[in-house]
């Protein structure tokens, strides 16, 4: 039967205001409204990115087309940073550059999800991840995991292993973790890697914040050994080098698949943006310095942010995820504390946006606005929960 003038069922549910559905609302706030719901930076990138393109066919042709799978110069700029990061030698053939992690992920979900397949999702997650999986016709499998890593006799792998069906095609990695700011344990690690393997899982690892973790270096997640044959790793230059709107990132992977990618990418995205390839490389040669200032600033950001709500400061990553239920006034529901939140001139993201089991949580981005702001914000923060001198 014809549909028209109706979506498609796989797009009916999908919405543009996953981060707040406040935000129409706070543009037109009299007074000041720290946008502290979506995961941005207020710093600019690195200096020697905005140089201008690189190598002579940048410089003649700024704004063609790119190579499908990425310019030259970026392709040697990514592979040279693994290899001083992690010691990676990358096979040429196994990356893929890509307009930004979400076109990334949304690219990696579709060549290894079928429409009606399963992807085993632990939550809470970053918020696209279970619209992406939608859109393809799959299904997204929430696992409450990362927010019980800490409770008494939780077993993560028992959890997700509970959850694997006959139609589960796929598992989702987010490490460093958005929205709690963990690391990924290492007993949590073995545990997926376990699953995995028992049922012939794919593992999609979303590595955005790969390169902000504050604490002891540590090896990656996605380089176990026991993962090589079936992770498909997403990067991005927007959170570490604060690229946010250049779009640029990357993905790698067993060199087989990453055919199939490439296959599906030219398809839905064909290239990169030309220029902001050439910013990309820029900032990986020239922002050493600049990252590990960023870091440092991130993690007081943190710091500050974790000591206004009362909790364990992050371990990596720009979120901080707050249970408020104890701040709910009597028969009142999350929409409105985010309407409080809202008055009092902050918005957050609802935790809903990132697992149907997190209705009285918040996620709270740290990194969004200068210090200065971000110290404004926290007190008016710290008012609507109650904590304030």
């Amino acid at each position: 039967m014809p549909r028209y003038p109706r979506p498609s069922p796989t797009a009916g549910g999908l919405t543009d205001r996953v981060y707040s559905a406040l935000a129409a609302r706070a543009a037109s706030s009299p007074g000041p409204v720290h946008p502290l719901h979506v995961g941005d930076t207020w710093r600019s990138p690195p200096p020697g990115a905005l140089a201008g393109p690189t190598g002579e066919e940048g410089r003649s042709r700024p704004f063609g087309y790119a190579p499908v799978q990425g310019e030259p110069a970026l392709l040697g700029a990514v592979r040279e940073r693994l290899r001083a990061l992690h010691g990676l030698d990358l096979d040429p053939e196994a990356l893929q550059i890509a307009p930004g992690a979400t076109t990334g992920l949304a690219v990696v979900i579709s060549t290894l999800l079928a429409p009606a397949e399963e992807l085993l999702l632990p939550s809470p997650f970053w918020p696209l991840i279970r619209g992406m999986t939608a859109a393809r016709g799959s299904a997204a499998v929430e696992v409450p995991f990362y927010t019980r890593l800490d409770e008494p006799g939780f077993d993560p792998e028992a959890a997700l292993e509970r959850a694997v069906g006959p139609r589960t095609a796929a598992l989702y990695v987010n490490d460093p973790h958005n929205p709690t700011g963990r690391v990924l344990p290492p007993a949590a690690a073995d545990a997926i890697a376990r699953v995995a393997r028992r049922h012939d899982l794919w593992v999609v690892v979303d590595a955005a914040y790969d390169e902000l973790v504050y604490g002891p270096t540590r090896r990656p997640f996605w380089l176990r050994e026991d993962l090589a044959d079936r992770a498909v790793v997403v990067h991005t230059l927007s959170k570490t080098w604060a690229l946010a709107g250049a779009r640029v990132g990357f993905v790698h992977g067993p060199r087989e698949v990453m055919a199939a990618v490439r296959g599906v990418h030219v398809n839905l995205a064909y290239c990169a943006p030309r220029p902001m390839q050439h910013v990309a490389v820029r900032a990986l040669e020239t922002g050493a310095t600049w990252l590990e200032e960023t870091r440092r600033l991130y993690a007081d950001a943190g710091r500050a942010a974790a000591r206004a709500v009362g909790m364990a400061p992050p371990e990596a990553g720009t979120f901080l995820f707050l249970d408020v239920a104890p701040h709910l006034r009597p028969g009142e529901g999350l929409d409105g504390f985010l309407e409080r939140c809202l008055d009092a001139g902050v918005l957050v993201t609802p935790g809903l946006a990132c697992g149907r089991d997190y209705g009285s949580w918040v996620r709270i981005c740290f990194t969004a606005v200068p210090p200065a702001e971000l110290e404004d914000a926290l007190g008016r923060l710290e008012r609507v929960l109650g904590r304030a001198g």
